[in-house]
Formats: C-alpha cells, structure tokens, sequence
C-alpha cells in the first residue's frame, strides 16, 4: 500500500471534522509547495536578468545610442 492509500484508510476512521482537518493540511502543504516552487522560479529568472542587466550602468547617452552608421 502506498502512502495515499494509508492516508485515505487512516482518514475513514476519523470523524467528518478530524478527517477535514487532514484535508486542511494538504491543501496548506499543496500550497507551500507551490510557493516554494514559485519562489525558485523567481530567482532563476532575477539570476538570468542579473547576468545581462548588470551590464548596463545606469548612464544612458541617447546621442551616442542613434550615433551609429546604420542610423544615418
């Protein structure tokens, strides 16, 4: 038997309130994981800006940006 199965046989003894309390639970430990999942996903997406936004400056010079051969 695996460990849904266990949860569920475990859970049909309990009464109606218990049992939804367990339910509770899963649905919070659903939603943290979710979070967590989230969250790592976001870095990974600040991580891959960090590499190519770090090279700008912060200074922009716009005559030099339409200054190019291609432009005239």
């Amino acid at each position: 038997m695996n460990t849904a199965e266990l949860i569920y046989q475990e859970s049909k003894e309990l009464p109606e309130f218990e049992a939804r309390e367990v339910l509770d639970f899963v649905v919070f430990l659903k939603a943290k994981r979710q979070r967590k999942l989230a969250a790592e996903q976001e870095i990974a997406d600040m991580s891959e800006f960090d590499q190519f936004g770090s090279v700008f400056d912060g200074n922009f010079d716009r005559d030099a940006c339409y200054d190019r051969p291609h432009l005239r």
